[in-house]
């Protein structure tokens, strides 16, 4: 069985519609016919839950702020979608953004955004529940909200409005948005989200307002932040003097919530399954959550401490009750760094016996490039060898060392010259440009590494084994700090800075003696400014955010629709300063507009951390060694393993 169909008229989304049990659609046929992609729009899809509206006591609307098929690609919400639907009182469904087409007809038509499931109006339900994954997505928050017709600021809505609630990495710094939302949850949701329903419930039974519940959240639930129950205060500098809470009873911080037995939290077996071609177009199995790496670039890799595993056994269970309830043809493991879950082997080997019988393509991304991974993948890989990815991110190893990367340039060489040996001949590299410290020397280091990995490959395979030329691709991304990481207190780059690197980066690779089979590639530099601003914004940057979204920016995130001389427009009319969040050298001292919130990580080790990047020192993985963190007040995972006969 195809794990989707492709709907490309009336007729078919009508039959789909008439084996539903809804009463009928949101958008009429004369609309569906005119957009693009009308299946994005009708619900209806295999393993979409369907309940009766009379017969729950919440109605949750869980919204993923981008088109369809970005978000129906999305693990997090897959996992609440399923946890929420199997509460009898609650019916869960999704939202997604129209598209660019729709949005028109809807504001043209009057038409409200409604649910999938039930295509009912999202303002009809108790809680809109918006996953942030990227800062680029903010306009989109705000086109949610508006064709909701909820109002856009959280101060101006009332009893007739459902509770706005935010969640996801952004979330770690809610503060550039945190006047469009009621309410935040940090960190995974599977740990409170039953008590914040039960709360409300008996918040209504009760007759109490919306500020009453919100209050009570505040005070009685971890790892909730009310955003009205806080005030925030300035230097003559524009740096935050204070942030406190207004009300007794609302904590000072807040601390993440965490799941640390994976093996007994719902997971998703019978995920939904898209009409159209999502963009991640398979069946997720989450191996782990976490990475003990300790890059110092990389904020999900401090967010999400520590690694906790699921058991190989909980896993194979997973993958069969997938497999068998979708009829997906590819599956994939999902982890943060998959190399270092501890049974990969037994897992690829039982998924290889499993996929093999069912045409099941295998796939296993977050992989380093050493001798074992290796050896997994050419297993899964042995007829039809794609291409490697490596992420040495700098281009000369005192770079390296700065960020942590924990990987030499020997280590690099070694795994590409293992894969080529193994039959591999394309190669994928990707770089940061912008990194703290970074100096020219460096920036061509990215070109001479592409230049010797592809030397390498005619160096150790014979003539008569090739299959062809060596491809390599070098991709370059720009450098943004994130709150919660040893960066957090780095300068960014100026635009012109990046064009600049990106260039001289070019050059260098065209000056290599293999230069024919190096092909270089890099993002833009503008939407790497914005995103640098609200990843470090404050409170300021909302009015920003709002005013380019009444001037017409959505979809920031897709080039097509970036329009950076409106946003440059807009900082300018609200007097908000770009080079202020991004090009800004920290002190020490400085308070984040992020401090008041606890991710299990303290700020005294990513101080430490910092000092260390400045000088160059490594640190060892949480394997190898204890970073002292903090992660391990949780009480287990990775903290908690046996590391030479002694618990650490």
């Amino acid at each position: 069985m195809k794990g989707y169909l492709i709907l490309n008229n009336l007729a078919s989304i009508q039959d789909v519609m008439s084996a539903n049990r809804n009463s009928g659609l949101a958008l009429s046929d004369e609309i569906l016919m005119s957009i693009e992609k009308p299946a994005r729009y009708i619900g209806g899809e295999v393993n979409a839950v369907i309940k009766d509206k009379e017969k729950v006591d919440v109605r949750f609307a869980m919204c993923f702020p981008d088109v369809y098929e970005i978000g129906m690609s999305h693990l997090g919400i897959q996992i609440l979608y399923d946890m929420f639907n199997r509460y009898d009182d609650v019916w869960c469904e999704r939202v997604y953004s129209p598209w660019v087409d729709l949005d028109r007809l809807m504001r043209e038509q009057n038409i409200p955004l409604f649910a999938l499931e039930s295509q009912d109006p999202v303002k009809e339900f108790d809680f809109l529940g918006i996953t942030l994954q990227y800062e680029m997505c903010y306009t989109n928050v705000l086109q949610v909200l508006d064709l909701s017709g909820i109002p856009l600021l959280a101060k101006d809505r009332t009893q007739e409005d459902p509770i706005v609630i935010g969640g996801g990495p952004c979330s770690y710094n809610p503060e550039p948005i945190a006047d469009f939302f009621d309410l935040f949850y940090i960190g995974e949701g599977e740990t409170q989200y039953r008590r914040l329903l039960d709360v409300y419930k008996e918040t209504k039974a009760a007759g109490g307002s919306r500020s009453d519940f919100l209050l009570r959240v505040a005070r009685e639930i971890p790892g909730m932040y009310v955003p009205s129950l806080y005030e925030v205060s300035y230097k003559e500098d524009g740096t935050i003097a204070a942030f406190q809470p207004i009300c007794e009873g609302v904590p000072e911080h807040i601390t993440k919530e965490i799941v640390m037995d994976l093996d007994n939290v719902p997971y998703p077996v019978k995920p939904v399954v898209p009409y159209i071609k999502a963009t991640q177009d398979r069946v997720v199995l989450e191996i782990q959550r976490g990475c003990i790496r300790g890059c110092r670039f990389c904020q999900a890799g401090q967010l999400y401490r520590p690694v906790r595993e699921k058991s190989l056994e909980t896993l194979k269970n997973y993958a069969r009750q997938m497999l068998e309830s979708t009829g997906q043809e590819e599956i994939s493991l999902s982890s943060l760094s998959s190399s270092d879950y501890s049974h990969l082997e037994e897992l690829v080997d039982f998924l290889m016996d499993t996929c093999e019988q069912k045409k099941v393509n295998i796939s296993l991304p977050s992989l380093r490039i050493d001798a074992f991974s290796l050896d997994v993948m050419g297993k899964v890989q042995d007829v039809k060898k794609s291409s490697l990815t490596f992420a040495p991110e700098a281009g000369s190893q005192r770079l390296r060392d700065i960020i942590n990367k924990g990987l030499t340039e020997e280590d690099i060489l070694k795994g590409a010259g293992l894969a080529f040996e193994g039959g591999w001949s394309r190669v994928k590299l990707y770089f940061m440009l912008g990194l703290p410290f970074e100096t020219e020397e460096d920036i061509c280091g990215i070109a001479e590494l592409a230049n010797k990995i592809a030397a390498l490959y005619y160096d150790v395979v014979p003539k008569d084994k090739r299959s062809g030329p060596v491809q390599i691709v070098a991709s370059t991304s720009f450098f943004i700090p994130k709150p919660f990481t040893p960066f957090q207190w780095a300068p960014m780059n100026t635009k012109e800075q990046f064009i600049d690197k990106a260039a001289l980066t070019k050059r260098s690779v065209r000056e290599q003696l293999n230069q024919k089979r190096i092909k270089y590639n890099w993002h833009e530099a503008d939407v790497s400014v914005l995103e640098g601003v609200f990843a470090r914004g404050d409170r300021k940057v909302a009015d920003v955010i709002l005013k380019a979204y009444e001037k017409g920016c959505i979809y920031d995130a897709w080039g097509e629709y970036f329009d950076y001389q409106t946003w440059l427009d807009c900082f300018e009319e609200c007097n908000v300063s770009i080079d202020f969040y991004t090009t800004r050298q920290r002190s020490e001292d400085e308070v984040f507009p992020w401090d008041f919130l606890d991710c299990g990580v303290n700020k005294a080790f990513l101080l430490r951390e910092w000092k260390r990047a400045q000088e160059g020192v490594v640190t060892p993985n949480c394997r190898m060694q204890c970073q002292g963190c903090g992660a391990a007040r949780f009480g287990g995972g990775v903290c908690f393993e046996e590391k030479g006969g002694a618990n650490q």
